[in-house]
């Protein structure tokens, strides 16, 4: 496997490769709390049967450069990155991979620039999360309806939930969230209670190995959390800067895969979006998306097998 830096948008772009030069580029796109990492499994995978696997740090994560601004990672910036990405490897189109924020970052990449996708394969976020009312503040919504210990509501709080993890220990912030397969959403309480106590030990399932964890907190270590969180703190101002896009539809092929136990399963409307008509109505091009039972939020990590193999199954078909 090769790590190099790409200079682009501004800013250095880590990004791990592996698969041969003249492979069909596989974009992966990580999400929270993760990194390049979370693809270790399908990388290797996607090499072996001919794919060039690639897969970056997003900004703000591991390797790649984290500006210090919050207005510096909305979705344009984020996007901008990845375009930097695909066109410093490939003038072809490129399949894309996304899971958690990696997911809605790859929906607006194929919502802006549909001319680099070649297919795409999203995983636990729909697309809910499309351009609505500019006029709307998506965190208003669910500050109503989980209250102000929801946890993308609590990531708003800028310095106040930086210091809660350094007082928490970023090992345990890792494992905790990680570990975390309950199918309600994360409530991160002021009094701390969600993390536990420092004495209690978080076992591991057996999907995650101690040194996975150990990379992750060595990477979160040096760069922290607050390039991850400015993500979230960022969510009013996408939604006010989409207006043009509202209506618009992703006219990619897209495959959609979530946890029956994934806690986004769980969000208001999500449920009725995924199994409805609306999906289907605003990805035309979208199959029949798959619902894996006993699956919680980190499923290429959890089942990576049956992650690749429905990623190849799909993209092999363009």
């Amino acid at each position: 496997m090769e790590h190099r830096k790409v200079r682009g948008n501004g800013i250095d772009i880590h990004v791990a490769i592996q698969g041969p030069s003249d492979g069909p580029i596989v974009l992966l796109l990580h999400g929270f709390p993760t990194l390049w990492y979370s693809w270790r499994h399908q990388i290797p995978g996607l090499a072996a049967l001919g794919y060039r696997a690639v897969a970056p740090d997003l900004r703000g994560y591991g390797d790649s450069d984290a500006p210090p601004e919050i207005s510096s990672y909305t979705c344009f910036h984020i996007v901008g990155d990845l375009i930097a990405v695909i066109t410093a490897l490939t003038e072809e189109k490129v399949f894309v991979v996304g899971h958690d924020w990696g997911a809605l970052i790859a929906w607006y990449l194929c919502l802006f620039r549909p001319d680099k996708v070649k297919a795409l394969v999203n995983l636990s976020v729909p697309f809910s999360f499309r351009p609505t009312n500019p006029t709307v503040k998506p965190l208003d919504g669910l500050r109503k309806f989980y209250g102000e210990d929801f946890y993308m509501c609590r990531f708003q709080e800028v310095g106040e939930i930086e210091a809660e993890i350094s007082e928490v220990g970023i090992e345990r912030v890792v494992r905790r969230i990680l570990t975390y397969r309950m199918p309600r959403p994360l409530i991160l309480p002021k009094d701390k209670s969600f993390w536990g106590s420092k004495d209690e030990t978080i076992p591991l399932p057996s999907w995650l190995r101690e040194e996975d964890v150990a990379y992750y907190v060595r990477k979160f270590e040096e760069k922290g959390f607050t390039g991850g969180v400015n993500f979230y703190r960022n969510f009013d101002r996408n939604n006010e800067m989409l207006g043009p896009w509202v209506g618009c539809k992703i006219q990619v092929p897209t495959k959609f895969v979530i946890g029956d136990q994934d806690l986004v399963y769980y969000m208001p409307g999500v449920k009725e979006y995924i199994h409805g008509p609306n999906f289907k109505e605003d990805v035309p091009l979208l199959e029949e998306p798959v619902v894996m039972e006993g699956v919680a939020h980190f499923i290429n990590q959890e089942k990576p097998q049956e992650i690749l193999r429905l990623i190849v199954d799909f993209i092999f078909k363009f």
